[in-house]
């Protein structure tokens, strides 16, 4: 195990809304406006957050035309979402 990988991951989910991104992104891939209105925060405050996930190779964006969703690309964050939902 990498433990300052795990660390840096562990770090970027720790954030409420960041979990709660991930949480959301478990079930459905979706774009910043679906995020704006799930969490209730400004535009730029989701992009923040996005950002970081993205920084740390936890989701990645897919372009539909002019919309960019997101979905989860870390595996290891998967498996670990659906433990905390246990």
């Amino acid at each position: 195990m990498d433990f300052n990988e795990t660390g840096a991951i562990l770090k970027a989910l720790g954030h409420p809304h960041r979990l709660e991104i991930v949480h959301n992104l478990m079930t459905n891939e979706c774009n910043v406006n679906d995020m704006v209105r799930r969490l209730g925060i400004p535009q730029s405050t989701v992009s923040q957050h996005l950002r970081i996930l993205m920084d740390r190779g936890i989701i990645s964006p897919r372009k539909e035309g002019v919309v960019t969703c997101y979905r989860i690309v870390d595996e290891r964050v998967k498996r670990l979402i659906e433990m905390l939902k246990g």
